[in-house]
């Protein structure tokens, strides 16, 4: 689990290149919010979070599956990320803040033109 990241992944860069490119400036990664967000507009007050499906556990969706070994350590580590996940959404919305929540899986296949 070393090797994977949990900044400047490709569906992040994803989203800020089509950010850059409608003219929005933001910071990335700003650790004074709940939950390090990936994407900060401070000029919108709004904030975006580029989840992974597997990680932060994308119910309904194709790419989020249990893994078939150590299931019940992966399910609770899933369950308390999206826990974790709300406690930080709703601390946001009540300093102010809009939140943004972008699915892995809503940027597959897509190209910056779309």
């Amino acid at each position: 689990m070393s090797r994977i990241r949990s900044n400047d992944t490709r569906p992040e860069e994803i989203v800020r290149k089509y950010l850059f490119s409608k003219g929005f400036r933001y910071r990335k990664n700003d650790k004074r919010y709940p939950g390090k967000p990936d994407i900060v507009l401070p000029k919108y007050r709004t904030i975006i979070f580029v989840n992974g499906c597997f990680w932060h556990g994308h119910g309904g969706c194709k790419y989020f599956v249990v893994p078939k070994t150590n299931t019940k350590f992966w399910i609770n580590k899933i369950n308390h990320n999206i826990e974790r996940d709300q406690k930080q959404i709703n601390q946001l919305k009540m300093e102010g803040w809009n939140v943004i929540a972008v699915w892995e899986c809503q940027l597959r296949n897509k190209t910056i033109s779309e």
